[in-house]
């Protein structure tokens, strides 16, 4: 299964990625044979030089447009009328798009006849295939079967997340409790179906082909011979926290054992990926402040009109080993916001002001930190930098808090996509576990990953506050 950072991708999802890709590029296909008809003529269309790259930039349009609209996210798409409508948003988007493209360079058209009878057959034939692929994609491949040996919260939390995503392809057969008392009461769904003891009698009938340790006390209680036989007939025994954080992305800090930590693989820093990384920040910075130049002279020019200067707001955070340093932001916020002391934003805080709703909501506010990037104090990506006084008070709240500081603190992170706004201590400890995930995974692909789901975060505005 591919893996992104350490996260695998669900098999549904690659499916749906390729086979759209297939369907576009058939549909392209069909529409070229219906706008010609003849084969010398279809064979002379694609003949020409450019012609495959012309349909290339159809599908990789169509791809992203498909993305960008959230067609390959389960937990958006609830009902079939969403579908419908997301799929038009989504072929409309790539159909404005590839317009404006050749209206800049007609070179690159495939032709307005082919454009006209291509956009109907694609969207038949995608929204064709996922009413499909809903009603019999379960006949693709069997679902894992999987046994979790004790009644741990690690355990019970990892079976929350599976029965919330059913396009994982994973079966929870059932828990086994190390008090024999407890066989038959319920827990999550479903509930304790045998005792530890008798994993490989149970594995045997139910047909298993995992085991997920999730013991509240190892310590005497792991029965370590059957585990062994289990492994060498070829069934899988994972730990909880490690399945865990392949499928959600996240490094559970509760119940967690410093020797994970210690004797779990990555958390590696090469020389060349560090030099990699702040090569790419320092190129990508000084690009983006060029190019986003327009915005943040426009994005000035509104806050002096609203309420003065200043324009820019320096605050203190907490970066790299621990070492403070000041990010540059646009004042969104009135400029007493803070005269009762210091505090995180919430929904509807009255001290924002209207231009920084809007600036706050579209990200621009982020937009001077480029500039904190080009000092080295911060990366494209990365943990955000919290203030000292809000890191203060949660180092002493939630255990590895410290660790975030490993690495530079970033504009935008893993954090920052897969979840919300933090602001308490609770969401505060569960942006740490994506946090750790990303220290743990860090490299460019996963970053690269981070960048485009931050394009989707931005266009959504998801999460501002």
């Amino acid at each position: 299964m591919l893996r992104i950072g350490g996260q695998k991708v669900p098999g549904r999802t690659l499916l749906l990625v390729f086979s759209d890709l297939g369907l576009v590029l058939f549909g392209l296909v069909v529409a070229i044979s219906i706008r010609f008809l003849y084969w010398t003529t279809i064979h002379n269309y694609l003949q020409q030089g450019n012609a495959f790259f012309r349909i290339g930039i159809a599908m990789l349009a169509c791809e992203l447009a498909l993305y960008y609209h959230d067609l390959y996210d389960p937990e958006a798409i609830r009902r079939h009328t969403e579908l419908l409508v997301r799929l038009l948003q989504a072929l409309g988007t790539a159909c404005l798009a590839l317009a404006i493209l050749y209206y800049l360079f007609p070179d690159h058209s495939l032709g307005r006849g082919i454009a006209v009878l291509a956009a109907p057959i694609i969207f038949f034939l995608l929204l064709g295939w996922r009413l499909l692929m809903e009603r019999w994609g379960f006949l693709l491949w069997e679902p894992r079967r999987v046994l979790v040996l004790g009644t741990g919260p690690v355990g019970i939390s990892f079976v929350r997340e599976i029965l919330a995503r059913p396009e994982l392809k994973i079966k929870i057969v059932g828990f086994l409790d190390e008090n024999r008392e407890n066989i038959g009461k319920p827990l999550v769904n479903p509930g304790i179906i045998g005792a530890v003891a008798d994993v490989q009698e149970v594995a045997a009938r139910e047909r298993i082909d995992c085991v997920i340790l999730s013991l509240a006390e190892r310590r005497g209680n792991t029965p370590v011979r059957q585990l062994l036989d289990l492994k060498f007939a070829g069934i899988a025994v994972e730990d909880a926290h490690s399945i865990w954080e392949e499928i959600s992305g996240r490094i559970r800090v509760q119940h967690l054992s410093p020797s994970w930590l210690i004797l779990s693989e990555g958390f590696r820093k090469p020389k060349l990926l560090v030099a990699c990384k702040r090569v790419v920040d320092f190129i990508a910075a000084l690009v983006g402040l060029i190019v986003s130049s327009p915005v943040m002279l426009g994005a000035a020019f509104a806050i002096w009109i609203e309420t003065g200067g200043p324009i820019l707001f320096r605050q203190e955070r907490t970066g790299l080993h621990g070492l403070p340093f000041h990010i540059l932001k646009f004042r969104s916020m009135d400029r007493d916001a803070e005269k009762h002391g210091p505090c995180w934003a919430a929904d509807g805080d009255h001290r924002i002001t209207r231009v920084g709703r809007v600036i706050r909501k579209l990200r621009f506010d982020e937009l001077p930190q480029f500039i904190n990037v080009l000092r080295g104090e911060m990366s494209l990506v990365g943990p955000r930098p919290e203030r000292p006084v809000f890191c203060e008070m949660l180092e002493k709240e939630i255990p590895l808090y410290a660790q975030r500081y490993s690495v530079r603190p970033g504009i935008t992170g893993w954090a920052q996509v897969k979840y919300q706004y933090g602001a308490s201590v609770e969401e505060a400890r569960t942006k740490l576990e994506y946090d750790l995930f990303y220290i743990k995974h860090m490299s460019i692909l996963l970053d690269l990953a981070i960048l485009f789901e931050t394009g989707k975060v931005l266009l959504s505005g998801r999460g501002a506050k």
